[in-house]
């Protein structure tokens, strides 16, 4: 099955020099744990719910000051949208991540995939399978 088919659109996005309280207030609108980042027409990084509570609150910093540069992963793992869910899968068991954006044939970022997504189109043998994996650096 095609990633294309499984993914959830849009995909929301942030600016490198967006201040956390912003990306914060975007992740609660939308429902969502991650954002991808961008800078310069490129995608640099990804800032997740855990690293702005760890990186932010963690360290005492001001989330009106702070930059999601500043607190994101840095560098990032994609796919494709003509890709398998299978693919996807087995990058995100070697890569222990739980959500990958999305890119189409002209590298543009059109959705996520995550982990929900993935259990709602796989047989549960291989969500577990992905759970067991993703989860493993967290025991």
């Amino acid at each position: 099955m095609e990633i294309e088919k499984v993914m959830h659109t849009p995909a929301e996005w942030v600016e490198a020099d967006t201040p956390v309280a912003e990306a914060a207030r975007r992740m609660q609108a939308a429902d969502i744990g991650a954002l991808p980042v961008g800078k310069d027409d490129r995608l640099i990084g990804m800032v997740t719910d855990r690293d702005l509570a760890l990186k932010v609150l963690g360290e005492g910093r001001d989330p009106a000051k702070t930059t999601v540069e500043q607190v994101m992963t840095p560098g990032i793992i994609w796919c494709r949208t003509t890709q398998t869910v299978e693919d996807a899968v087995y990058l995100m068991e070697q890569k222990k991540i739980r959500r990958l954006p999305v890119i189409d044939d002209k590298k543009r970022l059109v959705g996520m995939l995550s982990l929900g997504d993935v259990a709602d189109a796989l047989p549960q043998r291989l969500v577990g399978e992905l759970i067991n994996a993703v989860a493993d650096h967290h025991r």
